[in-house]
């Protein structure tokens, strides 16, 4: 997991010392969005994950976050994705040394194979716009983690509403249309959209201070640090010229950690 590039190399290293010490080309190569180490380490800050816990991992894409959370906290983890196959990831998982502590699953969503009140915790890193914004899925969700336990999510996230009219750099550079960029909300969306239902208690809700710069840092050290034979994506340049023109007036990032009620 090391060629002697490492992320500590980066700006943001004091910021986020455990993701740190992982190899920038590692993670280049198993990227498929905002650095998913620097996420997850924010998100969890505020989580009480403790060694031995069962944790989903939702949406894990090509299990960095989950390869994070049992080497940093000692939990057993569930990586489930729906994009990423379940042997490719378990060749990651063994690669890094966890194979006792994470488990692939390739399922979707709305189909997950886990038993009810099964899990401790649960995250979705950079993920959960894609099938959360139902407004009958929380209850869904829920039934997988225990009573009293705690369910985290960070993404990607507009500042403010987005109307018909798109800004210009939202739609010159691409952006919007290329990754159903139309799935981002805003936080008053995702808090509105939680409270509603009343089926768990939001302990944080915020953005990220800079997220948009962070962002727009880990894109460039991507491009600059993608291995041979795995280039970094091409519509990665006009998201990064996206951010830097927003500056963050509408793209950002933001997190929420709620608890289901003991």
């Amino acid at each position: 997991m090391t060629d002697g590039k490492q992320i500590s190399i980066m700006p943001l290293a004091d910021r986020y010392p455990l993701s740190a010490k992982y190899d920038l080309g590692w993670a280049a190569a198993n990227a498929m969005g905002p650095n998913a180490l620097w996420l997850t380490e924010w998100l969890c800050r505020d989580m009480d994950l403790k060694p031995g816990m069962r944790v989903l991992d939702m949406g894990c894409g090509k299990a960095m976050s989950s390869i994070f959370l049992a080497k940093e906290y000692g939990v057993q983890v569930w990586a489930n994705d729906l994009w990423v196959p379940a042997t490719e990831n378990w060749e990651r998982i063994r690669a890094a040394g966890v194979e006792d502590k994470v488990f692939p699953i390739h399922a979707e969503a709305r189909s997950l194979p886990y038993a009810a009140n099964f899990f401790d915790a649960i995250v979705c890193v950079d993920s959960y716009n894609y099938y959360g914004t139902d407004d009958l899925y929380q209850k869904y969700f829920l039934s997988f983690l225990k009573p009293g336990g705690q369910v985290g999510f960070v993404v990607a996230a507009t500042m403010q509403g987005v109307g018909e009219d798109l800004p210009d750099h939202l739609e010159s550079t691409g952006f919007w249309d290329r990754a159903e960029c139309y799935s981002l909300h805003t936080l008053d969306y995702w808090k509105k959209l939680w409270r509603q239902t009343r089926l768990a208690d939001i302990e944080v809700a915020d953005t990220l201070e800079d997220g948009w710069r962070e962002w727009m840092i880990w894109n460039e050290a991507w491009r600059a640090h993608a291995p041979d034979g795995l280039p970094a994506p091409d519509w990665l340049e006009g998201e990064i010229e996206c951010l830097r023109q927003d500056q963050g007036r509408y793209l950002g990032l933001m997190r929420m950690i709620a608890r289901k009620p003991a």
